[in-house]
C-alpha cells in the first residue's frame, strides 16, 4: 500500500485521475514490449476533431491495425476532400437546421452538401468488382484519397494506406460508406464486404503476434471485433491461446448496466479474450475527446518500427490456416 502525498505528479493519486496514470504506463509497455496495438474507436470521433491524433499516432508505428464504427470513417473523407465541418452548439433548434441543410452530431454541424459531395466522391472512386474484407474496401478508399484528394494528410484512411495499417469495421453496411456501396450494387456493380475475411485475418493477426492489446475508444462493435479474436481462436478454431495482454478502455459507460461498452478487462477473462495472469488492464472512465488526448500526449516522443501488417494479411493468415488443418 502506497502512502498518498501532496506533491507535483502531474497525474492524481486517486479515482480517475489515478486510472489514466495507469493507462500511460500501460501504452508505454505496450511500445516498449513491440506488442501489437490495435486503436478500436467507436462514436462520432473523427467529426469531433480527433482525426489527427490517430494519425500521429500511425505515423509513429504506435498502432498497428484499427477496428473503428463505419461512420468514423465516412466522417474522415470529408476532411481529405477539404469539405466543412463546423463547430456548433448542442441548444441549436434542429428543426431550423433541418431547414438550412444541416446535420447535427451533438454540437457538431456538418452541411449535407458535405455528405452529398462525401457519397458522390465514394460511389465515382470505388471502381472495382469482387468480393473484399473491409480492410481492402478501405484501402482502396485510401489510396484513391491519397492519390486525388486535397488534403489526405488530414485523413486516417490515407495515412494508413501509407504505412500498411488494416482498417477494418465490423458492421459495414451501418455507415454510409456501406450505403453507398449498395447503392453501387443496386445499380449493377458486382461488389460485396466479406465479413467472414475480416474475421479470418484479424484472428491471423493475433495469432502472428507474441504479444498484443488493445486502445479502446468507447467501446461498441469495434471493442468486441478486437476482443473476439481470442475466443475465435480458443473455442471455435481449438487453437490455445491465453488471451490479450493489454487493454486499455476509455468509456462513459459503467459495468452494472450489463453493455458491452462498460464491459471490464476482468469479466473479459471469463471468456479467455483475457490473459487471467495479466496485470496490465485498465479502464478510465469519462468523455475520449477529453482523456484520449492526455493518454496520448504521453507517448509523443515515442516511436517504432511500423509492422506493415496490411501486406502481410495473406501470409499470415495462410499460418492460421495451416494450423487450422
Amino acid at each position: 500500500m502506497k502512502r498518498i502525498y501532496p506533491d507535483s505528479t502531474p497525474y492524481g493519486k486517486a479515482f480517475n485521475s489515478a486510472r489514466l496514470s495507469e493507462a500511460c504506463k500501460i501504452y508505454k509497455k505496450m511500445i516498449d514490449d513491440d506488442a501489437t496495438v490495435c486503436l478500436t474507436m467507436a462514436g462520432a470521433l473523427t467529426p469531433a476533431g480527433m482525426g489527427g491524433d490517430i494519425i500521429e499516432l500511425i505515423e509513429r508505428g504506435l498502432v498497428d491495425f484499427i477496428i473503428s464504427t463505419g461512420a468514423n470513417l465516412y466522417h474522415d473523407i470529408h476532411f481529405a476532400l477539404n469539405l466543412p465541418v463546423y463547430r456548433g452548439s448542442h441548444e441549436a433548434d434542429d428543426i431550423e437546421l433541418a431547414k438550412e441543410g444541416i446535420v447535427r452530431i451533438y454540437d457538431i454541424f456538418v452541411p449535407m452538401n458535405t455528405l452529398l459531395e462525401t457519397d458522390k466522391y465514394i460511389q465515382e472512386n470505388m471502381d472495382i468488382e469482387g468480393f473484399f474484407s473491409t480492410a481492402e474496401i478501405h484501402y482502396y478508399l485510401g489510396k484513391k484519397l491519397l492519390k486525388n484528394s486535397s488534403k489526405p494528410e488530414q485523413s486516417i484512411l490515407a495515412t494508413a494506406v501509407k504505412y500498411d495499417v488494416p482498417v477494418y469495421s465490423p458492421s459495414p453496411g451501418d455507415s454510409s460508406i456501406g450505403m453507398n456501396i449498395a447503392y453501387l450494387k443496386a445499380k449493377g456493380k458486382k461488389i460485396m464486404t466479406d465479413v467472414e475475411k475480416d474475421v479470418l485475418e484479424t484472428a491471423s493477426i493475433i495469432y502472428s503476434s507474441k504479444k498484443s492489446g488493445a486502445i479502446i475508444l468507447g467501446g461498441g462493435a469495434p471493442k468486441n471485433f478486437f476482443m473476439q479474436t481470442q475466443p475465435m481462436l480458443s473455442q471455435i478454431l481449438k487453437i490455445k491461446a491465453k488471451g490479450h495482454d493489454y487493454f486499455i478502455q476509455i468509456t462513459g459507460d459503467a459495468p452494472h448496466y450489463g453493455g458491452l461498452s462498460g464491459a471490464t478487462a476482468s469479466e473479459a477473462i471469463s471468456w479467455k479474450k483475457m490473459d487471467a495472469e495479466s496485470k496490465t488492464h485498465v479502464t478510465v472512465y469519462g468523455d475520449v475527446t477529453i482523456i484520449a488526448p492526455l493518454l496520448f500526449d504521453k507517448v509523443k516522443n515515442m516511436k517504432r518500427r511500423h509492422k506493415r501488417l496490411y501486406k502481410r494479411r495473406d501470409e499470415m493468415l495462410e499460418e492460421l490456416m495451416k494450423r487450422v488443418k
